[in-house]
């Protein structure tokens, strides 16, 4: 009974100690971007050694633990995603963090000096904006704020605004409306793996 209670003291210490590094991890949404912006950079100064395919392997388990493409893709489909089973909510999510993943690659295809910046973050109603900008050598730069939610495990982005702005949901979902209306679920996805298709080359 002592050992008994004595792994029991154990394991119950181990899951306060994990469930203190799970909050640690989640504790700061900048940590994430910046995280991210590492990994843009990185593939940026390789990106002719790694070509579109390599740029795309290196960046999907980025995209994968940084973006909510769940819920990302729920509001994108707006109310159809009701009417879906679990299977097309599954392969819709899957297309559609693919087509996210293919379209980084495609965009940081180079490196010629440029930087990123974590300007900081700003608590709004549904979770925190955290300010990032693209430094170019010229002292030009592009403003990519984005929208973070507590997961409970981690901080992920649920939205991305150029310029500080534009929406990249509300644009998404304006260029999926006219396929999901004509064609349903099965045509956005055959759509989103047309698009990666061409765009891996």
């Amino acid at each position: 009974m002592r050992r008994i209670a004595q792994y029991a003291l154990v394991l119950a210490i181990g899951l306060i100690c994990l469930a203190g590094v799970e909050a640690q991890a989640a504790a700061d949404p900048t940590e994430v971007i910046e995280g991210l912006n590492a990994a843009l950079l990185d593939t940026m100064k390789n990106a002719d050694s790694l070509g579109v395919k390599g740029r795309y392997e290196k960046l999907r388990p980025v995209v994968k633990r940084t973006f909510d493409v769940g819920y990302m893709t729920r509001l994108s489909v707006g109310r159809l995603w009701g009417d879906m089973t679990p299977d097309q909510r599954q392969r819709a999510i899957a297309a559609f963090r693919r087509y996210i993943t293919i379209n980084y690659a495609v965009q940081f295809d180079g490196y010629s000096g440029e930087t990123f910046k974590v300007l900081g973050k700003q608590q709004v109603k549904h979770g925190v904006i955290v300010r990032s900008q693209l430094v170019k050598p010229d002292s030009d730069t592009i403003d990519l704020n984005y929208l973070m939610h507590d997961n409970d495990t981690a901080w992920q982005v649920r939205d991305v605004y150029l310029q500080g702005s534009i929406s990249q949901l509300a644009t998404r979902r304006s260029e999926f409306t006219a396929i999901l209306r004509s064609g349903g679920i099965e045509a956005l996805i055959a759509m989103l793996d047309k698009k990666v298709a061409e765009l891996a080359g």
